[in-house]
């Protein structure tokens, strides 16, 4: 299936590729192999499709998605971290930790400490391990002598705790996915003590066509079947090999239609010269170079506010874990704003798309997608909604990992998703 991704969208993409410097070659850490323990143990693919809302397979009639989950276990939805945005929540699936508290708090945020500001276009501190906390899976099982191999997930090329996936890419896109499927069947084909037994796979189509022509246009649909087709593919090449092979498919976010058209300035309120303000439409952090600026310029904004909330994050909703008392790396801003749906700010960001997300994870269009299936999990089993906090315990468990590291998530919910 072709998509026409339009303009904006391979702009976009030859930027990243650019930064990358075209890097498509598979990246393998040598000298590493299973213990013989760990080769005896399961497989288990996670599978991410940015901006996959949970009601779009449903939706959109996405065959092979339905087909699969229902051999397997369904959630209503899987709940976002806040802020419901592409970096932090996939740095949160993969490490148990909500986002304050793994330091990935925004698609762009600053920390004081370093003097430096980190956005997932500057490649310098993308590859940077000193901004990521918390062990992801991969660094997980890789320190447990169980190897690992990631085509594509954020963080996934930064060698976190000095150790990366013995297998994983430079994000691109410009590698044909029947060459990624490819790849997977043939890491699952290695000899047992060179082969991994935890994958991540990742597809952006969604996400940037509902970016591009919103949630409910033919290109969301098209991306959705792309999605779908190809998920049917990756799955039916692995079960030819008839290992024990478990498949997680998830997303990081949903996604909501917002007014692109008048879409909200910077207050007049805040001072440039006194505050650091970096792009944003979801939500906005105000960093003060001068703490006796904080207080005013909140009684102020709040005076003022129309259409828009104003914190100080001191005093934010409990239920978001994104308050000072939550910051464990201090990286976000004294002040927050955030917009009322479906306004948007729009700082620093040229034109704003018309589908979007970053939002409360409470509302329904930020809710994400969650269907497992394979030998570790129940047959035709649906759970209720859970937070995406709760990922990283149930693969450690299918895994047979230890977890090393104090974490947000548990496994109360997601106990019911597996085989008894």
């Amino acid at each position: 299936m072709n998509i026409n991704l339009g303009q904006p969208f391979l702009a976009l993409i030859f930027f990243i590729e650019t930064l990358a410097a075209q890097d498509t070659v598979q990246h393998v850490i040598a000298g590493r192999q299973n213990e013989d323990s760990q080769e005896k143990k399961p497989y288990v693919i996670l599978i991410s499709a940015d901006g996959f809302r949970f009601d779009l397979a449903e939706k959109y009639h996405a065959k092979n998605l339905l087909r699969l989950r229902d051999s397997g276990v369904s959630a209503d939805y899987m709940e976002s971290s806040y802020p419901s945005l592409t970096f932090p929540n996939h740095y949160t699936i993969i490490t148990g930790l909500y986002p304050a508290h793994h330091g990935i708090v925004d698609n762009t945020f600053f920390d004081r400490k370093k003097n430096q500001q980190y956005a997932i276009r500057l490649r310098p501190a993308v590859l940077d391990s000193s901004w990521y906390g918390g062990t992801p899976l991969w660094v997980l099982a890789e320190k447990q002598h169980m190897l690992s191999a990631c085509f594509y997930w954020v963080a996934s090329e930064s060698a976190i705790q000095g150790v990366r996936p013995t297998y994983y890419y430079t994000f691109n896109d410009i590698i044909p996915m029947d060459e990624r499927i490819k790849t997977v069947k043939e890491w699952l084909q290695l000899p047992p003590e060179k082969r991994p037994h935890f994958i991540t796979f990742y597809f952006p189509q969604v996400d940037h066509q509902e970016h591009l022509f919103g949630p409910d246009s033919k290109e969301a649909i098209e991306a959705v079947q792309f999605v779908d087709e190809n998920v049917g593919r990756l799955v039916q090449a692995v079960d030819s090999l008839h290992l024990a092979v478990n498949f997680i498919f998830l997303s990081d976010h949903g996604m909501i239609k917002v007014d692109n058209q008048s879409t909200l300035n910077l207050p007049d309120q805040v001072d440039t010269s006194e505050f650091k303000v970096l792009p944003g439409t979801a939500l906005l952090h105000l960093y003060a170079k001068n703490p006796q600026y904080i207080q005013p310029t909140f009684v102020a904004l709040r005076h003022a506010a129309r259409d828009y909330d104003v914190f100080l994050t001191t005093s934010m909703p409990e239920k978001w874990h994104y308050s000072k008392k939550d910051d464990f790396y201090d990286r976000l801003g004294d002040i927050i704003l955030v917009p009322h749906l479906p306004k948007v700010f729009n700082i620093g960001n040229g034109r704003v798309p018309l589908g979007e997300h970053g939002f409360d994870p409470a509302i329904p269009e930020m809710r994400a997608t969650f269907y497992a299936w394979g030998p570790a999990f129940a047959r035709n089993r649906k759970i209720r909604g859970f937070e995406n906090i709760d990922v990283y315990p149930l693969i450690a468990k299918i895994l047979g990992l230890t977890v090393t590291d104090k974490i947000d998530g548990g496994l109360d919910i997601l106990n019911d998703a597996l085989a008894k």
